[in-house]
């Protein structure tokens, strides 16, 4: 339990060499700010919310992301904010607490589940994206990692647009630390294809798919 209020930038240990190489050169820290709850909040939420700021407050990182827009290559870099919001809610099996997320303009709320689930929310309820926050951080080093390589046309560029693209054939396998059951990454040597649910509440959630090649 104690390890769960050590922050991240002082103790890697959990991750991959992938994640822990690109936190050392991508992630800083900046001072965090206190976001506190009703004094009549549930301890499990409480709790929760506690933990998330001991191991991540004032964290910081950019990911680099290499996408095709109408035939054209787009490189960008998104600043990931680990600041707690305030705002907090019942969910089924629980309860779910916001926090800031992608800096960018988006019709998504981010939270995190009681249950260490990571998810949005579009207004609706909460809609898994990783099972946990370390899925989600292999997840970004993968994709950072993946900006020097040639996405194909119809990647999509935001994760709430759902796009659909037959992936090439490839001896691909699943990239374990950073796959869940909404959210699947399978790389080969030339190839690597994310398979992940449309940030929507409609069911099923369709499915949606980026792919990128080493050589173009």
């Amino acid at each position: 339990m104690g390890k769960f209020f050590v922050h991240l930038l002082d103790d890697l240990e959990g991750l991959s060499s992938r994640a822990q190489s690109f936190l050392r050169r991508s992630a800083w820290r900046e001072p965090g700010v206190e976001s506190r709850l009703p004094i009549d909040a549930p301890f499990e939420l409480s709790l929760r919310r506690e933990g998330f700021a001991a191991r991540y407050a004032g964290l910081r990182y950019t990911v680099r992301r290499s996408v095709s827009v109408g035939g054209q290559r787009l490189d960008t870099g998104r600043v990931w904010d680990f600041s707690l919001g305030h705002w907090a809610r019942r969910e089924a099996g629980g309860w779910c607490f916001g926090w800031t997320g992608e800096r960018v303009s988006s019709p998504v709320r981010y939270l995190v589940h009681t249950d260490g689930r990571c998810g949005v929310s579009l207004g609706g309820p909460f809609l898994e994206v990783n099972p946990s926050i370390n899925h989600m951080i292999e997840g970004h080093a993968l994709m950072d990692e993946l900006a020097g390589w040639h996405p194909v046309v119809g990647s999509a560029l935001e994760t709430w647009v759902a796009g659909s693209l037959g992936a090439p054939a490839a001896d691909l396998r699943l990239v374990e630390e950073a796959s869940g059951p909404c959210d699947r990454w399978l790389c080969s040597e030339t190839v690597a294809v994310r398979q992940f649910q449309g940030w929507t509440g409609v069911r099923p959630r369709p499915a949606a798919v980026m792919v990128w090649l080493r050589e173009p």
